[in-house]
Order: C-alpha cells, then structure tokens, then sequence
C-alpha cells in the first residue's frame, strides 16, 4: 500500500473534479468473490450457463435436447417462444422441460416428426431481480437424400485429353463429405494428375491408358446420420492416338482469368486451382503486392488447393494461381474479401452496485459491416422497457448513477450485421451487505526467513468494505514501508524476519457493519548444506562416498533425494543410502558421472552436485594429474569497514601446477548460501586485499585451478559482518511514461540487497511539473519499483529524481530525469490541406502543423487517408477501399503513388501521437488527368471470306480517360513467316466492329490493335487470321442413264495450290469435274464451268509426289540428264522426218517438275502395259471441246495428289486443283457457272 502524500493541486476545475470522482466510483465496482457459501446467500440476477448452439442440427431419429441451464438467487424459472412467440410445452404431450431446469426434451422415438419441431426457439430464465435470455436457437432436422436417377453415358477420351468426372450429390444437411471408390470400395489414387477438387468433382489434368475403367463411383457420407449414399459408376474408356499431343496448360477450375471469393473472419480460406495439360502442370500460389501469412498458410491437393486459416481483414487481396509445364502457364486471379460477423472488443460484464453508486455496462463490438448495437432490459428492448432515472443511454454504454435496489435487472447487448450477431447478457445488481471475511480463522501461513510472506484477508460487502491490519491482539495499526497493502486485502510483508512471527489481525469495515479475523505467521530458518558432495576420481572395482550434512529449521522434517546425471538412481544393491552420504561399492565404468543431493522441506529446496570420474587401475604406479585439492585455513585480517585481508593455505596441486586462485564471497545477510564472484590472483599469491561494501555479512572461500580443472571450494572463512552506512547509489533507469492522461507512472530499476548499505531500504521518489513555478512533490514508497502519481495534467513535462534511503540517512542527491503525464487524442486536425496533381498516378499533398500544444503528446506524425470517389469516364460508383499512407515525424507533405487516371479521389489528413490519432481534416476532393488507356479487353476477327475479315473488339477494362479513337495496324506474312507492309486505319471510338474488305485470298494477317485518349496510345493488341481458302470438287454421275440424282462429291483444298490429284477413281469411267472458291459462310460459293473426262481401263498405282520428298533437289542433276538424252533422241528422229508415236513426243516435252517416279526403280514414269502402273504425264491435255478420250487418258490424276482420297458431299462441288485456261461452256442442268476472276484465274475456277 502507498503511503498517503499531501500534494498540491492546481487548476482543476470543478467539473474536472467531479469527473475523476465520477471515475473513481465506477471503478470501484464490487467484485463477488467466488467463494460458494457466499454465492449462496447473495441476491443475485439470472446468467445463462448452459445453451444449445444457434445453428442445432439435430438427428430426425433420436428425441430433439434444446439445452438452456441458468444460475440465480432465487432460483429462476423458465419460459421459451418458438419463432418469436410463446412456447406453451404443456400443450404439447412429446415436450418436456427438465426439472430445475431450462431445457426441452422432445420425444421424437415416441411417434414424433423431428420436421414438426423446425423453428427458431430462445430460452428466458427469470427470478424477481431481472430476465436472462438466452440465443436464438434454429432447430432443423439434418438430411440424407438419395441421388437422383440419371442416365450416365460412357466417356471416351482421347490420350492426354483432359477430362471432369461430375459427382453432384444430393443436398444434404449438414452438406456431405465427398469421396471417389472403387467396386472393392478402395479408394481411388488420387496425384498431381488426379485429383478430387472441393465441389467433389475428380479431375484428369491429362488421362492415360490405365484410366481405363468402369468403376469411378462417387460416394456422399452424412456424417450426421451415418449414412454413406453412392453415385452409379462412371465408365472412362481412353483410345490411343499416335503421337500423343502436348498441350500447354488450361485452367479447368476455376474458369475466366478472374473469380471473386468473400470469407469471413476467424473462418479457414480455402481457394482452389486445378489446370489441364500434358505434361501435367504444377500449381503455384502468389499473393499480388504481399506474401501469404507466414504460419497459418497450407497447401493441399498436391498444391491445389491453398488453405489460409484463422483469415483476418488483412488477408484480403488478390490471389494467383499459376499452372506451368514445359510448354507454357495459365494464371487466375482471386479476389479475396475478408468480412466479419460481429466480434467482442469488450463484452459487457456483470456490475455489482451498492445503493448511491454509479457505475457503466460497456458493450463494444467490431465486424465487417460495423455492426449495429441494441440494448434490451430484461429480454425487451430498452426503448420499451420500463424506465429507470438511473439509467442512460449512450449508443454502446449504459450509464448508471445513484442506483437504487430496484434498478437490478439483466441487460441484454445485441451487436448484430448481414454475416451474424452477438447476444450477452450482463446483469445490474444493487447489493447492500455488511462486511464478510471469508479467510478462514486462525490460518497458518509458513514462510522462510527473507522470503515474502502473504496474509490473505478476502472480503465482501457492499459498499466495499475498507481493510485495515494490526499485529497481536491489542497492536497498533500496520503502516510504514516494510508493508505492502493489496487491494484484494491481502498483507504483504516482502522481506520477512523471525521476528515477523506473530499473530495479525484483519479487519473490514463498511457503513453496515464491521468484522474482524485473526490469522498465525511462523517464520522458519532456510535449509542449507553445510557439507557438499565432492569431485572424485576412483579407480575401477573401488569404492566411493559422497558427503551431504544439510541444516535445518527444527519444525521442518526435510527429505534426501539423490540423483546421477538428473536422473533416479539405478536400482542396483551397490548403491547405498545413508543419512548423510551416498556409497558405491565395487565402482564400474557405467558409475561414471554427475551425482546430486537434493533437500526438500515444505517450504523450501536446495542441491548439490559433485562429479564421480572412474578410470583404470595402472599395471604399475603412475603419475596422477587431477584437479587441486582445495585451500584450507581461510584466515580474515585487517577488518576496516570498507576492507579486508584474505590468506589461505593451497592444497595438493596433484602434479599439475596451480595457475590462479578464485576467490568467491556470500552474502549471509541478503542471499544466503548464494555465492558471487569476488576477484582473482595468480597461482603464486595465497593473500588479497578485498574491497569491501556496507552492511554485509561476508564469508569468503577459495578456489584453485590448474589444467585439469578447478578444485572444490574451500571451507568458508569466518563471517564478517560491515557496519551500516547511507546508500552509495541511487536507482537506474529513471522514467517518467503516463499510463493514462491524467496520471504519470515513475519507475526505476531497485538496488540490490548489498548495494542497501543497511536497513530499512526505501526511495524518496520526487517531482514536479517542468517550466512552472512549483514546489518539488516528494513521497517515501517501500522497496518497490514502480510509483504512480494521480491527477496529472494531459501530457506536460515534469522533473523527476528517485534518491535511496535507509535507517542511516539518504544516498547522494540523484540526477533529475524529464517524464511526461499520459498522452491523450489529439484535439485538432491538420488545416489548409491542400493537393497538387503532378501526373495522372501521382499527386502531392500539403498541409499546415498542428500546433504542438493542440497534439497532447509525443508527435509521431501525420497519416493522409485517400480514397477514390468513382471513375470519371465510367461515371459508376464502387466499394470505397481507403488507403493510409503514414508520414512520420513533423512534416507537412507528402506523395500520394498509384493513383489511377481519370478518377475523383478524396483525402483527409490526420495528426498521430503515442495515443492515437486525432480528427480527421475536412475532405479534400481532387481529380485526376486523363492517362494512356489499357489494351482493348479483347480482340476477336470473325467471318473470313475470301477477300474480308470482321473485327470485334471489346473497349479497354481501365479507359484512363475519354477515347478518341482506336489505332488498327495489319500486315500480311507469308509462308516463311516475313512480314509485309503495314497499313493503319484510325477508328472513331463509339465503334466495335470493323469489316476489312480487298484482302488477298488465303492469306494470313497480322493485326495490331489499341485505344487511344487525348494523352496518347495506349498499349496494343495483337492477333492473327487468314483468309478463307479454295474449294474444288468432283461429280461422279449415277449408274445407269438418266437414274437418280448426281451424287457431288468434295474436297478443301489449300487455296495456293494450282492443281489436285483425284485418287481411288474407278477404271472406265466417266467423271464430271469443276472448281470452285467458297467462304467459311454458309452461302453458296463461285464455280467453274463443268468438264468431262474418262479413267483409263486400269487401275493406276498410287505414287508419291516428288516433289514433296527431301531427296528431289539430289536428284536434279539425275533428272536434267535423263531429259538431255530424250531431247537429243528426239531431235535425231524429227530431222529423219518419220512419224513418232504421241507416247514419245510427250516424253520428249515431259516436265521434270512434275514427272512422277516409279516406285519400284526410281526412274521416270513411262507408258505401260501393266494394269497396276500408268501415271498420267503433263503432255496428257484435255482437248478444247472438254471432253477426255479413252484413248488419250489412259493416265490417272492419282499420281499427281497427295494420298488423300476425293471427298464428295451433296452439293455437287469438290476442292481440287487444275492449271491451264479453259473457255466458258454452257451451263448443264441447274448448274451454271461465271467467267474466271482475273485475280484468281492462275489458281481456281471461279
């Protein structure tokens, strides 16, 4: 208990005073202590002990328990409404309330519907001080349905596809738990490849042969009913394909490049990513601008899944996944919100009032919405309550003043938002009691000598009792410093004597009564060992003994463990124990090591240890180098009061010289049996002159070292007891840091006991506020550490000094030190705010100081909330998100980085000192110059023909601005992939569409595609399409004349082609043919005029085109050779004027391009009478009047295609390919046909 100190106080106004009375008696709210007899015999209002959960999922099978216990005096009764009204159980013959009890048993096993008892039910126990209510309890049935009947077809799947088995189980209650089975109810390996995702799908990044099979069964266990309901099996037939395509990763879940996901506070974030692609892809997780929360975050599902527990407002922000293999990744981007259901910052607790005093429920809640607080009085809300003068209002806190008896009742805080709501009850009871002591009489407390003693004294009463203490039966009252006083009223004496030994007397007083108890203190000797074990070398099979006399009270029975290596000693017979020794006998090598002797009494321990070192017994003597034998005779000379002389005799020094003497002292006054470093010599001096302190009761001992260790202490030296004198020193580390503002808290670090100097250590703790005409407050305080000073103005700088004292008188005056009272909230905010806007990211803010007087404590600095108002160019509002940019120290500007372009922000500016922060400027409205804008949110090109394409395009996700228009660049590449010239079109920027028309045919564009504001271009985007290629087809008329329709068929052929070979054409026959060019649209495409020719009688061979093979450009040599000879042949025969066969000529003009080769021998082509090979030579022409002789056409178009048989459809078109002009013919039926395209003529008919 502090001393009570006279201080003078100056300008505190009344209304101040009263405040801090008003505070006082707040504070001084009753505590009931849990003491049973006394709960007993207190009025006291209901509190709700027991309840059921709010969300109760109950088993449809088994009687519904609705918990509801509730405590009282009296006892309280209890009622119950069901969906907000009453609840009338004796109506009902399956509803039961339990005796001396709340709560509700419904007999569902006896004939009822656990679905006729859905509802929301809310218990209220009441007794005559006031109604507890308890949640409201939603009561549903929980549910197992079976799966719905469904037709499920095979799945087949190509070789490194990827592929989502759908399980969609029944909706249950609570939702089920998802697994994927076996027929043998095995479960199915799930890896990096497969794996089951959190809606209990399973998924195949890529499948493998060994997926095949018909038993993927998926199974939902109810947890709640123990039932397990089972999908029918799926069937997976994968089919090889060579080779096996690999593909570089697709999300499969989620899908898009952005998702959204809102968590609540306290709960467990789970985000999922599962791709597909071969090779497999590996998932990474990133938290964009942060790093994931070091402890609490865990991957699962082969790191698909990323598991964030225990989530907090500061866990929102975007998540990416990453899905990478070899061939590239695919990212998505979460959008994590983390709310909060409403949460307790301080719950209101029960207030025990005596009649007059004041006091205050407090109820403080946060969450995300801020939650709403409502009060309710005895279940009913406040507003309609009955009213009590006592009692006030104030949004979160009720205030109570002068309350009576009657103003005792149960007050219900409601703290609720859209994610939940809280519910506490806590009760106002209005108690007047006299005095109660509830320590037992005549308790015995044992201590040991200058250890602390406590004496309880606890109490109740109300108003709360005042405790005052007195020693023996007719002592004076207890004061001074060698007391501490609790608040609890427990004694404390902190440094107890033997002749603290006595009888105290408690006693409480308040204005209804008094009492008195009576408690014993017994002050008791310490223990001590006053003969240690020692170190020991022995030899192997000898026998050792280890000493331990040990001192002790004479009331206090002590006990004797020993211990080797901390641990029990082995139970083995040579080990024996005596009263005050251990001894081995017939000592081994497993005996090696440290032993211990520890002492225990009732009230206090003490050990020692020594070290057992075994070794070998020599063949023959030898020289034995061991640790020094100890010093002996210790003699004291010379006593002064700040010295002393110490000699000593060494000991053995075991063939190992001494190198140095330790010398070490004990404090028997302050720290007994506590030894301390005092100084060291060399191992030549056996005297030292000792510096020596005030009131301390010295014992010396010596110790010797040399290199094989040191020696066992010697015997101490005979006590020296230094006379008192004043303190040398005063306390360290001074400080002066206000808790509160209104108060000041000194505290320094305690001298230690020999730095004492003598009895009766205190501190004079002193000061006075800084820079003001006043006198130095002083008070003595006891040997404590800490002093707080009430009634401080907020945040003023006071000089302080703490100077030690004892019975002899003062240390010498401290130094003063500078502290400050409590800080307190700012009261004014910065003004003249002011905003430059330096670019369109980038603005600067300035603004005046607070002044120093207005901050009311240390100034840590300014922080600046901003915050984006809405988009200027999209004019649409969004979730406002403030961002806080903190500027330390006494400055008045700042940069405001990443601001985004073309937006309205606000900003307000507030001053921060060690308490908080102050009120926030007026709102600052600024804007934001327009930017370069983002890449247009898509770029699609559609309807390709033969000479357009169509361009969509989405605008930019972030304008930055007002568009003016859109840039479109394109340039044509060519097979080799170079680029051609690039033509650019500006756009207006209300359009989204764009048909570039007198394109080249077949043939791929590269287009370039940005935005552009008044501030320049924004950044591009790219894409590439191709014009849409040619079309020919062939007709293969019906058998017999005249039967039927011409069945067309059709072949795609590349548009920059100029000829196509018609395989698998039947011999002798005719076959009508035309070409035409048709686009992707679903119109009718440009044909040739039709031409007729005829197959030869046999079959042709297929061939391989030349110059489709890597080994014709070696041959060429071979093939100009070859048409050398025939020319010269040729040449010979046409200057003999004879007639030559047409087989020759065209020999002679055959064209080495496309001359095909024999299989067989490689050389070229000839005329043969074999019916498996007749290529077709480039000499064979069709005539001009379109018709193909049998006998001119022996050849086949087969050896001039590239393997792929004729694909005929139903229009009567095929894509082929023909070189040489051909004259307009008359149209043949319905068909008709135009005049060839001069730009197309070369290529296609038209």
């Amino acid at each position: 208990m502090q001393p009570k100190v006279m201080m003078k106080k100056k300008n505190i106004s009344a209304s101040k005073a009263s405040l801090i009375l008003f505070l006082c008696q707040i504070v001084s709210a009753l505590d009931v202590p849990l003491d049973s007899k006394l709960l007993e015999e207190l009025l006291q209002p209901p509190t709700i002990t027991q309840q059921s959960p709010k969300d109760y999922i109950v088993d449809p099978r088994e009687n519904i328990v609705i918990q509801c216990e509730a405590k009282g005096k009296p006892p309280p009764s209890f009622s119950w409404t069901r969906n907000g009204t009453h609840f009338d159980i004796d109506k009902d013959a399956l509803v039961t309330m339990k005796p001396n009890s709340g709560t509700l048993v419904i007999n569902i096993m006896n004939g009822g519907k656990a679905e006729a008892y859905e509802g929301v039910y809310q218990c209220t126990a009441r007794n005559e001080r006031g109604a507890a209510i308890s949640n409201n309890i939603v009561i549903r049935p929980s549910r197992s349905p079976l799966w719905t009947k469904e037709k499920l077809e095979p799945n087949q799947v190509r070789e490194g596809d990827s592929l989502v088995l759908h399980c969609r189980p029944p909706v249950g209650l609570p939702p089920p738990i998802i697994f994927w089975m076996d027929n043998a109810f095995q479960r199915l390996p799930q890896s990096e490849r497969v794996s089951q995702g959190l809606n209990g799908d399973l998924y195949f990044s890529n499948v493998q042969p060994e997926d095949t099979r018909e038993d993927y069964i998926c199974y939902a266990r109810f947890n709640h009913t123990q039932t397990i309901q089972q999908k029918q099996p799926i069937s997976v037939k994968v089919f090889s394909t060579k080779p096996v395509t690999e593909r570089q990763p697709v999300l499969l879940t989620p899908t898009g490049s952005t998702s959204t996901k809102v968590e609540l506070r306290g709960n467990v974030l789970l985000l999922e990513c599962i791709a597909a692609g071969l090779p497999t892809p590996v998932i990474r997780w990133i938290k964009e601008g942060g790093e994931l929360p070091a402890n609490r975050t865990f991957f699962e599902n082969f790191k698909k899944t990323l598991k964030i527990i225990d989530v907090s407002e500061a866990d929102s922000g975007n998540y990416k996944c990453i899905a990478r293999n070899t061939l590239g990744s695919a990212h998505h981007v979460i959008s994590v919100t983390v709310k909060a259901a409403p949460y307790w910052i301080t719950a209101p607790r029960n207030l025990v009032l005596s009649p007059g005093e004041d006091g205050m429920l407090i109820c403080r809640a946060n969450g995300n919405p801020k939650p709403d607080i409502s009060w309710l009085a005895n279940g009913v809300p406040i507003a309609i309550a009955p009213e009590d003068p006592s009692r006030k209002v104030d949004g979160d806190t009720i205030i109570f003043s002068h309350v009576q008896e009657r103003s005792s009742a149960v007050y219900q805080c409601n703290a609720s938002n859209e994610y939940g709501y809280l519910l506490a009850n806590a009760f106002v009871n209005v108690l007047a009691e006299p005095p109660r002591i509830l320590t037992p009489a005549n308790k015995l407390y044992q201590v040991i000598a200058d250890s602390p003693a406590l004496l309880d004294c606890a109490y109740f009463g109300s108003p709360k009792p005042e405790i005052e203490w007195f020693k023996g039966v007719k002592g004076s009252i207890l004061r001074g410093n060698e007391y501490v006083f609790h608040d609890n009223g427990t004694l404390e004496i902190p440094v107890a004597q033997k002749d603290s030994t006595g009888t105290y007397t408690c006693v409480a007083r308040n204005e209804l009564g008094k009492i008195q108890n009576e408690v014993q203190l017994e002050v008791k000797d310490p223990t001590m060992i006053i003969k240690q074990p020692e170190y020991k070398v022995i030899q192997r099979y000898g026998q050792v003994s280890f000493e331990c006399i040990i001192k002790h009270d004479s009331t206090l029975l002590p006990t004797v463990i020993w211990l080797k290596d901390n641990d029990e000693l082995p139970d083995d017979e040579r080990f024996l124990v005596g009263k005050d020794n251990l001894t081995i006998m017939n000592v081994t090598d497993k005996d090696d090591g440290t032993y211990t002797c520890i002492v225990n009494t009732t009230l206090d321990s003490v050990s020692a240890s020594a070290v057992l070192t075994v070794v070998a017994a020599p063949p023959t003597p030898a020289i034995i180098y061991a640790r020094p034998n100890p010093p002996f005779d210790l003699e004291l000379t010379g006593q002064l009061e700040r010295s002393v002389e110490l000699s000593w005799v060494p000991g053995d020094e075991n063939n190992s010289p001494i190198t140095n003497f330790v010398i070490e002292f004990e404090d028997g006054l302050h720290e007994p049996g506590v030894w301390h470093y005092q100084t060291e010599v060399p191992g030549t001096q056996t005297t030292v002159q000792l510096k020596l302190s005030p009131y301390v009761s010295y014992s010396f001992r010596v110790i010797a070292v040399n290199e094989i260790g040191r020696s066992q202490p010697s015997e101490p030296s005979e006590q020296y007891l230094t006379k008192s004198a004043n303190p040398d020193e005063n306390p360290s580390n001074v400080q002066g840091i206000g808790s509160e503002p209104d108060n000041l808290v000194i505290t320094w670090e305690s001298l230690r006991g020999f730095q004492s100097n003598g009895p009766g250590l205190q501190y004079k703790v002193s000061w006075r506020q800084k820079d003001v005409d006043d006198e130095w407050t002083s008070v003595i305080v006891a040997n404590v550490s800490k002093y707080i000073v009430s009634g401080t103005p907020t945040f003023v700088p006071y000089e302080i000094k703490v100077q030690a004292l004892n019975d002899l008188g003062y240390a010498p005056e401290p130094l003063e030190v500078i502290g400050h009272s409590g800080e307190d909230l700012p009261m004014v905010a910065p003004g003249n705010v002011q905003v430059h806007v330096i670019n369109s990211t980038l603005a600067k803010v300035h603004w005046d100081p607070v002044p120093l007087k207005t901050v009311r404590g240390h100034l840590q600095g300014y922080k600046v909330y901003y915050w984006k108002v809405q988009s200027l160019s999209r004019r649409s509002r969004r979730h406002v998100e403030k961002k806080i940019l903190t500027f330390r120290g006494n400055k008045t500007f700042g940069m405001l980085p990443g601001l985004e372009p073309y937006s309205s922000y606000k900003l307000n500016v507030r001053v921060v000192n060690g308490k908080g922060e102050g009120p926030a400027s007026p709102d600052k409205v600024f804007k934001t110059p327009e930017g370069v804008p983002s890449s247009p949110s898509f770029l699609k090109i559609t309807n390709p023909t033969l000479d357009s394409l169509t361009l969509e395009w989405g605008s930019p996700t972030h304008p930055n601005g007002v568009l003016t228009s859109y840039i479109l660049k394109f340039q044509p590449i060519n097979n080799t992939h170079e680029l051609g010239p690039l033509v650019e079109i500006r756009i207006p920027a209300n359009e989204s569409s764009l048909i570039l028309k007198n394109l080249n045919y077949s043939t791929r564009y590269k287009f370039y595609f940005n935005a552009q504001t008044s501030v320049g271009s924004g950044s591009q985007i790219t894409e590439e399409a191709v014009t849409i290629m040619d079309e020919a087809g062939i007709l293969r008329p019906a058998v017999g004349a005249g039967k039927g329709k011409e069945d067309w068929k059709k072949e795609i052929v590349n548009g920059s082609r100029s000829f196509f070979v018609l395989k698998g054409l039947t011999p002798g026959t005719a076959y009508k043919v035309r070409v035409g060019a048709e686009g992707l649209s679903q119109g009718p495409g440009v044909r040739s005029s039709e031409d007729v020719f005829e197959t030869g009688p046999a079959m042709a061979s297929r061939q391989v085109d030349i110059a489709t093979q890597g080994w014709f450009i070696g041959l060429m040599c071979a093939v100009a050779l070859l048409i050398l000879i025939l020319l010269i042949v040729c040449f010979i025969r046409r200057n003999k004027g004879g007639k030559y066969p047409v087989k020759e000529k065209e020999d002679a003009h055959a064209d080495p391009e496309i001359q095909p080769m024999k299989e067989d021998d490689g050389t070229f082509g000839e005329y043969s009478d074999a019916e498996d090979h007749k290529p077709l030579k480039k000499g064979s022409r069709t005539p001009s009047d379109r018709t193909v002789k049998k006998e001119d056409s022996d050849d086949s178009l087969v050896d001039y295609g590239e393997g792929v048989n004729g694909q005929f459809n139903e229009d009567g078109s095929f894509i082929g390919q023909y070189s040489g002009k051909k004259e307009k013919e008359p149209a043949e039926g319905n068909e008709s046909s135009e005049a060839p395209s001069p730009v197309n003529a070369m290529n296609s008919f038209v």
